[in-house]
């Protein structure tokens, strides 16, 4: 990606990117555990959504950087409203997880974006999900 003059996007923007890539890597696995299209995208809403993206974030953030805390602190308090439905807290610790993918991203920096990634939503998570949706399927 050129960015001018080493100028790097805002939290927000960050956030954009990196809720594409959490996104991506959500369905990336569950396609190759297979199923229907409507179960994969059942799955991915609870695996993305920012309750579990929040959850996500609890997961690494003793592996991070001081770099990569910055990242995520200024993600966090950058001012934002919420949907009304989402808890605010919440919805903002998932903003900091998007930011902090969008920004490993930007710089480059895809092994330790791969690293954080498996951390943060281990395999046996979402094959737990799925095996789990798979029985109230059949149920």
């Amino acid at each position: 990606m050129n960015i001018e003059h080493n100028a790097m996007p805002g939290s927000l923007e960050l956030a954009y990117l990196g809720d594409t890539i959490y996104d991506l890597y959500v369905r990336t696995h569950l396609i190759e555990l297979g199923g229907h299209v409507d179960r994969l995208h059942r799955q991915a809403i609870r695996l993305v959504c920012a309750h579990a993206q929040a959850e996500a974030l609890g997961r690494i953030a003793d592996l991070l950087t001081e770099e990569e805390q910055g990242v995520v602190r200024r993600a966090r308090n950058t001012r934002q409203t919420p949907p009304k439905h989402a808890d605010a807290a919440e919805y903002h610790r998932a903003t900091a997880m998007e930011a902090l993918l969008g920004y490993l991203y930007i710089k480059d920096r895809g092994d330790r974006l791969s690293e954080l990634l498996s951390a943060a939503l281990p395999e046996e998570t979402i094959q737990q999900l799925h095996a789990s949706m798979m029985e109230d399927d059949h149920a």
